[in-house]
């Protein structure tokens, strides 16, 4: 059973999300927060294995504070369920070490389907989203599919690299040993197609839009 912590101003998206997820056994809501200090407090306390937060709260600096988030925990997945438009800060939250983002336009299947894929460590990226950057740029298409098929592991590698982490501060991070780190980068440079540490930080941050 996953541990769930939903992060939401609006009473009722928090009671909504609650209400959806209550006879589902595979998680467990664990606290809701109402604002950015809220937040941060609860998560010390509750260590859950999802986060489903909206990026604008008050008392909270958006994708700012999820990278802070992502980068004191590690290891919790977290699902961006927001009012931004999807085609602007879709691709910006996943790079910002987001495992998912969905729209509140979204229909309950598709969230369903978001937290699913979180859940079992994916990530959830919807494929009208792709379409959408199709038209715009094929180079760029390809690009975020090359990182849609990366792993969750490798994504937090990445972040934590374009970041400028060291190899021994990603280990530390993430729990594992520098070699493994080591491991995880000629994993990314060959998924990504590139050639070198710059490169490679280059093309993660061809995901930060708006």
């Amino acid at each position: 059973m996953k541990k769930i912590f939903i992060a939401d101003h609006h009473p009722v998206t928090r009671k909504g999300i609650a209400c959806m997820l209550k006879k589902n056994a595979n998680y467990s809501i664990i606290g809701k927060a109402n604002n950015g200090d809220e937040l941060y407090k609860c998560l010390q306390d509750t260590e859950p294995d999802i986060l489903i937060m909206e990026i604008d709260m008050p008392h909270i600096n958006g994708i700012n504070a999820l990278r802070s988030i992502k980068t004191e925990f590690p290891k919790m997945r977290v699902l961006i369920f927001s009012t931004h438009p999807e085609e602007i800060y879709a691709l910006r939250s996943i790079k910002s070490g987001a495992a998912g983002y969905v729209p509140k336009t979204a229909s309950t299947k598709v969230f369903l389907k978001a937290l699913k894929q979180i859940a079992k460590g994916g990530i959830f990226l919807n494929e009208e989203l792709t379409s959408t950057f199709t038209s715009r740029n094929v180079g760029e298409t390809s690009a975020i599919s090359r990182y849609k098929k990366l792993s969750s592991r490798e994504i937090e590698v990445l972040n934590l690299l374009s970041s400028g982490k060291r190899n021994k501060d990603i280990a530390n991070a993430l729990n594992i040993n520098e070699k493994t780190v080591s491991t995880y980068k000629t994993r990314l440079l060959k998924k990504l197609k590139v050639d070198n540490l710059a490169d490679l930080i280059h093309q993660s941050r061809m995901f930060q839009f708006g």
